[in-house]
């Protein structure tokens, strides 16, 4: 199975459908409910319903799902009946195969129940009609001529007698979400530094800075005193993302002092130092985080 464990929890939702074609005279009788086996469509329904949570045991590739919602129809024409199923979870991982088998299940019990009647029903057109959620239904149009930086806070770094993974981390997965003009400092575990380059990077008119290492509770850790002397304005909705996605996987989460906030149209966001925490906290809230610059803009939701 794909390891899904980094992905956020997003509303996802899926709609697939097909088409058991029947003579006319089933139809009818499919109306009246004159069939050897009664209630097709009730039965249909709920065999699809079923189906759809079953998906992980059917499909082995398939993660296990916790459905909020499935939701199967039927639409009865002359000489056809149109299956539908939407199926709603709030995961990690989309629900389309969850509506694929839905309606592909839902079709076979009808087939199953009117074939004593009519062997010449054919099921047609199983598709994927819609499918919503995850990071690729939150993506953003960055800004022309969009800026940003990653700084490295970390007094061995600086000293090189550490090499740095977190920033290179950050940097290579900005890039992943379209960001390229990424400027990359090492700086030591000074707050009057910390703080110069920071409003030095605000006043070049830099889109969004992120910073790496220096949010912890050691005696050295001053980099969310250096952003405080900075922002004008917090973002504590972002920071809360980035610990509560952190807690999940490691309960030293909590202990993260990092802040974000803004300073004129400069986001600024603290980041933890180690490599793993810093992958984290970009899987947290990007991209997400890049809808705030068509917000400032004037652009609204």
């Amino acid at each position: 199975m794909r390891n899904i464990a980094d992905k956020t929890e997003t509303l996802r939702q899926a709609t697939a459908s097909c088409t058991i074609t029947m003579t006319p005279a089933t139809i009818k009788r499919l109306k009246k409910n004159d069939c050897p086996k009664k209630d097709v469509l009730i039965i249909a329904r709920t065999a699809g319903t079923l189906a759809a949570k079953k998906t992980p045991e059917l499909i082995p590739y398939c993660h296990p799902v916790p459905l909020d919602h499935i939701d199967v129809d039927f639409k009865v024409e002359k000489n056809s009946v149109e299956v539908s199923a939407s199926v709603t979870a709030i995961y990690k991982t989309g629900v389309e195969m969850e509506a694929l088998t839905a309606v592909s299940i839902a079709a076979l019990t009808i087939y199953d129940m009117l074939k004593p009647i009519d062997k010449g029903m054919e099921i047609q057109g199983i598709k994927l009609l819609s499918k919503e959620g995850g990071k690729s239904s939150f993506k953003q149009n960055l800004p022309k001529n969009f800026k940003s930086a990653v700084i490295v806070v970390s007094d061995s770094t600086y000293q090189k007698k550490r090499a740095d993974t977190s920033g290179k981390i950050i940097r290579d997965r900005l890039k992943g979400f379209g960001i390229k003009a990424v400027q990359y400092i090492i700086l030591p575990d000074d707050r009057k530094k910390i703080t110069a380059t920071l409003n030095r990077l605000c006043n070049e008119g830099l889109d969004l800075v992120i910073t790496t290492g220096g949010t912890g509770l050691g005696p050295r850790d001053v980099t969310a005193l250096a952003t405080k002397d900075v922002i004008t304005q917090e973002l504590p909705a972002v920071i809360n993302a980035i610990q509560t996605y952190g807690q999940k996987r490691t309960p030293y989460a909590m202990l993260s002092r990092g802040v974000a906030g803004i300073n004129n149209k400069t986001i600024i966001i603290n980041l933890p130092g180690s490599s793993k925490g810093a992958s984290e906290g970009v899987s947290a809230i990007f991209p997400g985080l890049l809808h705030v610059y068509k917000m400032m803009r004037g652009g609204g939701h």
